[in-house]
Parts: structure tokens; sequence; C-alpha cells
């Protein structure tokens, strides 16, 4: 599961409400001892049949359950069946059905089998029932999956224009229960087959193979999928809808694209690398892609960022790209790498307990690295790594969290920057320490060995040890068993006598680690690493021969360690370790600590130099850094600007350069920007609408509200957003919601933008365009958990929303969209009362 992040504008605005009320509240249930699910039933084999009913919003479902007692003998089964109707129990044998005695309450089925079954006796139990998602309780959701009713239907009976009829599931964690009686717990693995009845003119998709397609009466058909490998019920997976099928494949493996028939000009280049990832992971594993065709499916609304169901992936609709924004870059690249890598790590070894969710999630997050190193270079993929840890890093309510955990509130709490940025971290050292060869050996035993079964942090340590030969509890009980990471001060001094550098590393924190370090010594023109090993204690000191005081010590040089480090540098230090270093991260945070000290001649020199990097990311931030309103910015880098703007062979360079040039306030380079509206790339667009919005503002009212803004970014869309507001730019009002969503906190940071914010709030409001609430409620929806804390911040957003549907109210008196309009209410109201929960 690919994990959705809250806004960086909505973190900043939520740190600041509580600072100014200052109080933190511990909301839900209190956490409690999470151990692997006990297993008194093995399922084996799951056959359904279903068909739909759109106007209700529920599924007919009929299920053959074939299961035996896993150890014990037992009479009875009980099922996971959450707010079904069930019709009737039976047993079927051999086609004849003899009814059951069950009981159903709570969510929890429980059938009674008629006698006492044996171990590895197995028997086939008969329930037709109907599954009503929409029963469902609202706000289950998580900083993940931000719902789990199970069941979709999107725009069912069609009413919406803008948007199609879908149907699609989403199962983890233990949501697939809400559409098929199951045990619901990922240590159960069964094979699978589903019968499909729907209207002839869709498409379907779920797990396994198509092996049989029926015409029916009544413009009907049915699909027939089977899984012929077991796999855990929550990866179990349907999808419904208008969908373009795009064909390609890796080896003789069947690789298909389902997109709406908008985006079929552009899947293979949207999911295009799909194909050469399967090779890559299949060689690096020596473990072969291990299952029968591999699909994903972009749907709209979507709960979450994307989902690994076996062999069936399923993605959000930001997923579905153009050229435009093709050319700046594969937004979804690297989550279609950590969706496939989970068919290993998840669908084919899965973890037994979400306690070990790491042996799921860290992987595929740490996929992410492994196919940028392949595909682009190591650069792209450090970044990457830079990224990820830092989020965790700049995240201290994580710090007290184990990567393996069994105490927590509820499931979805493991979905969080521990499980997936950590992990992936930790798995990085864990390469270093052991080399690629064992490493890569090591996670080939541990697939071997847990292959169709499941699998914990214990076995991979086994499997690591057993390639290795090296003892790897250390690693394993201050990583995995403990929480947070080393806080590091260092100190140097040199002894002009003995010719001997000493660096001392102090640890402070409530835990202390021990780890390889790698520290480079500028001396001259020379850079000498030296790698040392860092022991649990509070202080550690080393020595080194050097023939004279090195200008520059650079504790964790090659960027491996997830340590928080606090060593400052002077203007000529920075300037020294990023034109001498090689590694991503001593250059990215010398030039860092270049910007925030720019006004300085050096420092400026550094970002001046940074422009001709080799890696595309450091020249932005040394663009984003510029004032060329001031003089001695203008004279050391006009030039490279606009050399920058003009040729750079990045678009996303192109762009952060016009966004400088804008600086000038100029009016020579308006010719540039009326160029740059009309490239193929929407970052080069935006940049140049923002600049023209500088220079010359009469004209960008006509020209905003052409321009695509479905992916820009919360930067560009605040920038513009007094813009759209005031001229009421109709067909850029969805992508503002989510700013106005928060306007009562932008108040706290700016009165002007929190006011303009707060009309464009009332606009759509007063709308009735469905698509502008959506974007509200969506954003709201996933800002729910990180407001549980502040009781005052949810009662804002609460009585912000009533407002809206007043506002709403009053609309309906006069509109004719009343079915668009009671929609609108109906999604503020699940919004407040998940909010009041």
């Amino acid at each position: 599961m690919k994990r959705k992040l809250v806004s960086i504008l909505l973190l900043g605005s939520l740190f600041t409400f509580k600072t100014v009320f200052s109080q933190t509240v511990t909301s839900g249930r209190e956490p409690v001892y999470h151990a692997e699910p006990t297993r008194s039933t093995r399922l084996i084999h799951t056959k359904l049949k279903v068909n739909f009913d759109f106007g209700k919003q529920q599924m007919n479902g009929e299920e053959w359950l074939t299961a035996a007692p896993y150890f014990y003998p037992t009479d009875s089964l009980v099922l996971n069946a959450k707010y079904m109707l069930i019709n009737s129990v039976a047993m079927d044998d051999n086609g004849v059905k003899k009814p059951l005695k069950y009981e159903y309450k709570n969510n929890i089925l429980k059938i009674n089998l008629g006698k006492t079954y044996s171990k590895d006796e197995k028997y086939q139990v008969y329930i037709n029932y109907v599954a009503r998602p929409n029963n469902v309780a609202q706000g289950g959701g998580n900083p993940a999956i931000s719902d789990d009713k199970g069941l979709y239907f999107i725009n069912p009976l069609g009413k919406d224009p803008n948007k199609p009829t879908q149907i699609w599931t989403q199962g983890e964690t233990e949501a697939n229960s809400v559409w098929f009686p199951t045990i619901d717990k990922p240590n159960q693995k069964s094979t699978e087959e589903i019968y499909m009845t729907v209207p002839d003119k869709y498409v379907t998709l779920s797990n396994g193979i198509l092996t049989d397609s029926q015409k029916e009466s009544n413009g009907m058909r049915t699909d027939h999928w089977v899984m012929d490998k077991k796999h855990a019920p929550y990866l179990f997976f349907l999808g419904v809808g208008d969908f373009a099928v795009v064909k390609d494949k890796w080896r003789n493996i069947p690789v298909n694209y389902y997109v709406e028939k908008e985006y079929e000009p552009y899947a293979k280049e949207i999911f295009g690398e799909t194909p050469e990832m399967m090779e890559y992971f299949s060689k690096l594993l020596n473990y072969d892609y291990p299952w029968s065709k591999y699909d994903q499916m972009a749907v709209r609304d979507y709960v979450s960022g994307a989902m690994e169901n076996t062999t069936a992936v399923v993605h959000g609709e930001r997923v579905q790209q153009k050229p435009g924004d093709l050319i700046d870059e594969n937004r979804w690249e690297t989550t279609i790498a950590h969706e496939l890598f989970h068919h290993w790590f998840g669908d084919l070894v899965t973890a037994e307990s979400w306690s070990n969710l790491t042996v799921n999630e860290s992987f595929a997050n740490y996929s992410e690295y492994l196919w940028l190193e392949h595909k682009y270079d190591k650069d792209y993929a450090d970044y990457h790594l830079m990224e990820n840890a830092n989020r965790y890093l700049n995240n201290p309510m994580d710090f007290t969290k184990d990567l393996v955990r069994f105490n927590y509130k509820r499931e979805g709490n493991m979905f969080d920057l521990v499980s997936y940025n950590k992990g992936g971290a930790i798995l990085n050292m864990l390469r270093h320490y052991l080399g690629d060869k064992a490493f890569f050996e090591g996670l080939h035993q541990y697939l071997v060995e847990n292959a169709y079964g499941t699998g914990e942090a214990h076995e991979l340590r086994l499997a690591l040890e057993e390639i290795s030969g090296k003892d790897l509890n250390w690693f394993f009980n201050q990583w995995y068993y403990g929480s947070g990471n080393p806080v590091i001060e260092t100190r140097q001094s040199y002894d002009p006598v003995k010719k001997e550098v000493t660096v001392t590393i102090a640890q402070s924190g409530p835990a202390l680690f021990q780890f390889p370090l790698a520290i480079d010594l500028y001396i001259g023109n020379e850079v000498k690493r030296e790698n040392v090993w860092v022991n649990a204690k509070s202080s550690n000191s080393f020595s080194f021969s050097a023939d004279k005081k090195p200008q520059l010590v650079n504790i964790n040089a090659d960027g491996v360690l997830l340590a928080t480090i606090s060593d400052e540098r002077t203007p000529e230090q920075c300037y020294l370790q990023y034109t001498k270093s090689k590694e991503l991260l001593s250059r990215y945070t010398a030039l860092e600590e270049a910007v925030r000290q720019i006004d300085n001649p050096i420092a400026l020199k550094t970002v001046s130099t940074a422009f001709k990097d080799p890696f595309f990311r450091i020249r932005i931030l040394a663009l984003n850094s510029l004032d060329l309103s001031k003089s001695e910015h203008k004279k050391e880098a006009l030039s490279m600007v606009e050399k920058l703007a003009s040729s750079d062979p990045k678009t996303l360079v192109q762009a952060a350069a016009i966004k400088a040039l804008s600086k000038t306030g100029d009016k020579k380079y308006i010719p540039l920007y009326e160029k740059g509206i009309s490239a193929l790339s929407n970052a080069v667009k935006t940049s140049c609408l923002l600049a023209l919005q500088a220079s010359d503002p009469q004209r960008v009212t006509e020209i905003a509200d052409k321009i695509d803004l479905s992916n820009a970014s919360e930067d560009t869309i605040s920038s513009l957003l007094p813009t759209i507001v005031n001229n009421k730019l109709i067909n850029q009002m969805p992508y503002i919601g989510q700013i106005v969503a928060f306007y009562p906190f932008i108040y706290f940071q700016d009165a002007k933008k929190g006011s303009i914010a707060e009309k464009g709030f009332q606009w759509i409001m007063d709308s009735d365009n469905t698509a502008a609430v959506e974007s509200v409620t969506k954003i709201l929806f996933l800002a729910k958990q990180e407001m549980d804390n502040s009781p005052q911040a949810k009662m804002v957003i609460i009585q912000m929303l009533e407002d809206g549907v007043k506002r709403k109210m009053q609309l309906l008196k006069t509109t004719s969209n009343k079915d668009s309009v009671n929609k609108q209410i109906n999604l503020l109201n699940t919004v407040i009362e998940s909010y009041k929960k």
C-alpha cells in the first residue's frame, strides 16, 4: 500500500493551530498487545459468484468456502462478515446443500458445522448473502487508507457526466470481509475464483487469469477469473468499469494496463517501465516473478494511493497523466515499482500479522530506491532515500515507535512513516553492512523458505544470518525491536605534534546505538574516507593521522546512517564539501547550508556552482534559493539562469529558472513567458503563468482559465488563488479545494491569504460544482487523523462545514441541479459526522 501524506500546507497550518491553543489530547482506544491471530481454521479455496445492484449500491453474492481445521478438531467455523445480510448457510457436499445452523452478530458469522472435523479434513460451506458497503460505519480510515468500506460504487447510476461508473474493492487491512465472508487476517491464505456478472459494456478485473466469459440475457456478461496460487484475503480484488485495456507483456507473462479511455494513448508512457521492472527485480532477487499475470488499473475516488492486490494492482486516478505531465516527470513511477515489489514482499511472503508490517511495506518502500538506482543512477536513488528519511526525521511523534510493534490502537496505525520510510532506510543500512551479494542472497533465501506463506522480521534475520554468517541480533534489536535513531553531535581537535586529528561522536537521546560510520577528512585538496565502528555509548573518539588540520570533517559522508546530526558549516566549508563530495547527501546538505547563508559571497558562489550539478534536483534547489531582485544575486547568476531557463535538458529545471527570472521584474522576459505558455511541459507553463501574473496581470486571467492545474503543486495553486477566486475561473474551481479547506488555519499564518481562501471556500459552497466539493471533503478526510489530537481544530472544521451546508441549503432553493447539490450536502455531512467521532 502506498501511503498518502497530508500536504505540507496542512501540516504547517495544523502545527500553528496547535501551538496557538497549546493542548494535545490522546484520542481513540488505548494501545493493546496484538499477537499473531490464532489459526483455528485453514482456508483452502474461495469460490464466489457475484452480481451488482447499482441502484442500491449492493452486491449479491454466493460463496463456496473450502476449509479445514488448522490443528485442533473443531465443529464450528468463525468468519468475518461485515454489515451483510446473510440469507442462508449450508454444507455443500458435491452440490447437495444441507442447511447449517449459524449465528450472525457484531459482524461475526459463526457456523455450526454439524459434526467435528479433524486436522486437514476438508469441508465446503455455502453462503448466500448481500454485501452492503454503505452500511459500514464511516471514519474508519488511517493515514494510508482513508476509508474501510471494502466495496465501492463510483457514480453507479451515471448521473455525474464528469465521472465514469466504476466498482472496485479495497481490502487492506481487513475490509474485504465487507464483500465476502472470510477469515480476514493476513496469516490466512487461499486460492480463489470469482464469477462476476456485469453489464456487457463494462470490463472486469480480478486476481489471476480470466478463463471464461459468457454472454447472458438482458445485455449482461459473466466473467470467470481464477487464481490458482494461494494468497491472503486482503489481497483479493474485483474491478468493474468502462476501461481501455492496453496490452503489454514480460517474457510470456501478460501485462495489462486498465485506464480511462482518455488516457489510452498514454498508458504505455505511464506504465511502460513495468516489464523492465519485472525483469530487474526477478534477477536481483534470483526469484522470477511468481504469478500468472500482472495487471494495473486506475480508478476514481480511490481511498489510498495504490494497492498491491495480487496480479491486479489498483492505482488512484493521479496515476493517469498526459504528455504535459510525463515530460516533466512520471510522478507515479516509484509507486509502480513499489506495488510490483510487493508481489514478492507482501503477496508471495505476507506479514504474519500487522505488527510485522515491515516485511511488507519497508521492502516496497526500499524497492523505489532499488529501481531508481538501476534505471537512472545513484544520485536519483539517494535523493529519494534522503527525502523519505527526512519525512521520518521531521516527525518526532514517530520517534517512540518500534519498527516491529505489537502495541497499537488499530491496524491502520501501523501504516506510518516508521513502517515505510524508516523501514526502507533501515534496509539500506543493512544492505551496506552486509554487502550486496550477501544481502540479496539473504532476501532470496527468505523468499524461498517462506513462499506462499507468511513471514516476520525474525525469519528475515535468520535468512540473512544463514547466508552471511554474521550475527544480526544487535542490528535487529536496535532497529527492528527498538525505536528512534542516533542523535549525534561531533567535535574535532587537532594535535600538530602528533599530526593527528581526533573526532568525537557524542550520542544523546533515550537510546544509544552501535553502527558503522563513514567520516571524510578534507585535508588540502584531498578527501580521505575513514570507516569506523561507533559503539553504543554516549561518547566515542577516533584518531586519524593528518599532516595538517583538516579544513572540514564530514560525518556520515556516504549518507547511509539514519541519524539526526548536529554539525554546522561555515560558508567556506559548504563550498569545500559541495565541490569535493561525490555522494548526493553530502552535496545536497552542503548546498542547503549555503542557501541558508546565501547573502555571504562564498555561499552565493556555492549556489551558482550548483547550477552545473549533474543531478537536476540540486540545480532546482540552487535556482529556488535565488532572489534576482538583489544586485549581488543578479551579478553572480543571471546569465546562468537565463541559459537554464531556455536550454536545460530537464523541464523542471527550466520551470525553476523561469520562476527565478520572474523575480527580476524585468519585462524583457515577457516574450519568454509567453512562449512558455504554449510549451508541452505543465511545469514550464505554470511557471510562465505565475511569471506573467507578476509582470502582466491583465493578461493572466484569460490564460489561467486554460491551464491544466490538475497536477499543479500547492505552491502554484496558492499563488494563483487570488486570480482564480477574484475572477471566478470556474474551470479551476475543483483544484483550489485542497487549499481553501483549511482557510481558518491559514488566517493564523497570513490574514490576507486566509481571507482569499475563505472567499474561495464560500464560492465553492455557493456553487453546484460537485468536483470542487469533493476536493474539499477528500482532503479533510485525509486530515482527520492528524486533527484527532486537537479537539479545537476539529471543532473549527465542523463549524466551517456546517456553514457550508447552510449555504448549500440556500442554493437548493434556486438551483435546477438539485441532485448534485443534495449529493454535495451528503458529502459534507459525512465529513462532519466523522469529525464528531
